[in-house]
């Protein structure tokens, strides 16, 4: 046996008696190299285009694949002028919302700690609990100032969230279960979702 060959046996059994494990020949031991972070690619305006019910439509004909809609949806974000882009690692662009990018269509009530807990699922099936993060706000269409329901779904990269429109079906179960709180002075009606309270009305206007 070569001189090496006698070196590298004896090394390997000092490790085994170490309880360590014998080093690989010719394996440098070196940290790993910290490449710095990829900037997407900015790719424009994209044809994509998410109605006002919801739907996201490419090149003005609908996306009817729910998987492919979903997965745009996990990369969508806002910035803090209110558009809306697709960012994923390697590409960043601009797509056109008409009104909220995604709509609540289902409303879950439990009750935690004698406390009401209001969820609601998006028609991507996210599910969110209104309190704090998910705040519920009421505005008024600009052309019928009928209310109209938001739930904030996740924050954007700014102060504006990303939001949920909350269909007008499940508006209507939540003016069912509002209660009279006196707010800023003014009686208003509107639903407990844990600890936060979130008007829906004045109590006139029930």
């Amino acid at each position: 046996m070569a001189a090496s060959d006698r070196m590298a046996a004896r090394g390997r059994t000092a490790h085994r008696e170490r309880g360590e494990s014998a080093p690989i020949p010719g394996l440098a031991l070196t940290p790993p190299v910290q490449r710095p972070p990829r900037t997407p690619v900015f790719c424009g305006d994209i044809a994509i285009r998410i109605a006002r019910d919801g739907s996201w439509h490419y090149q003005g004909s609908p996306i009817r694949r729910k998987e492919l809609v979903c997965l745009f949806a996990s990369v969508l974000t806002r910035e803090q002028d209110g558009s809306y882009w697709l960012i994923t690692p390697a590409e960043r662009g601009r797509i056109e919302v008409e009104d909220a990018p995604f709509l609540a269509v289902e409303l879950f009530v439990s009750t935690c700690r004698g406390q009401q807990i209001l969820s609601f699922r998006t028609n991507v099936d996210e599910v969110v609990e209104a309190g704090r993060e998910h705040p519920v706000r009421i505005a008024r269409d600009i052309v019928t100032c009928l209310p109209t329901p938001y739930v904030a779904v996740r924050p954007g990269r700014g102060t504006l969230p990303i939001e949920a429109r909350i269909d007008r079906s499940v508006y209507y179960e939540l003016v069912a279960l509002a209660v009279p709180e006196t707010v800023h002075g003014e009686a208003v009606l509107g639903v407990w979702s844990g600890e936060s309270f979130f008007p829906l009305g004045q109590a006139d206007e029930a």
